[in-house]
């Protein structure tokens, strides 16, 4: 292999932005979310959970940035083989497809947490009482306006791991397609076609 066949800076660099971006959007769920709730006050529950993902979103953000600039760096590298291997170029175009949409819900997510932070202060200061269970789960007696928040950030939340996951198994797919017996296969696919 020459110097410009290696390209394993790259794919440490897209690999571990993949996983900085995946643990940290389930941690985050699982975590960050939920940090509050032990204590009483509800808008201390929101508030520390802000805090918590507002701390971590450049860390995110970095992790997104990897995947997109080494996987660029890997798709230029890999040019070729999306024109000579069936099946490489579809799998390289979902990837692409799975990391832009997680990344546009990855800031949606972080728009709805600012959202949800703005109007429950709103709802503090004008004396309205508030109760929820966490930053994206509202109670019953959670005003409607910031319950739509919430859920909007739940389920946005949720979106991103998933996304996030689908392009660590495309890039698994993208790597596999390198194995000789693979590639032949790949070639010989676009080459006798049915």
């Amino acid at each position: 292999m020459t110097s410009a066949d290696d390209h394993t800076t790259a794919q440490a660099v897209h690999d571990l932005g993949s996983a900085l971006w995946f643990g940290g959007a389930v941690m985050g769920v699982a975590g960050a979310n939920k940090a509050g709730n032990d204590l009483p006050a509800p808008l201390d529950r929101i508030r520390v959970a802000t805090s918590a993902w507002r701390r971590f979103a450049p860390a995110q953000w970095a992790g997104i940035g990897a995947v997109l600039v080494a996987g660029s760096q890997l798709t230029a590298a890999s040019s070729h083989r999306i024109a000579a291997q069936q099946g490489y170029g579809t799998v390289g175009a979902l990837k692409v497809g799975f990391v832009l949409a997680g990344a546009v819900a990855t800031g949606y997510a972080a728009y709805c947490g600012r959202r949800i932070a703005s109007i429950a202060e709103e709802l503090q200061a004008s004396g309205h009482p508030l109760e929820v269970k966490d930053i994206s789960r509202p109670a019953a007696s959670t005003p409607d306006r910031l319950a739509r928040w919430q859920r909007r950030q739940r389920w946005t939340q949720l979106l991103v791991p998933g996304f996030a996951a689908a392009n660590i198994v495309c890039n698994a797919q993208l790597v596999q397609s390198y194995r000789a017996g693979a590639t032949a296969k790949g070639v010989l696919r676009r080459v006798l076609p049915g």
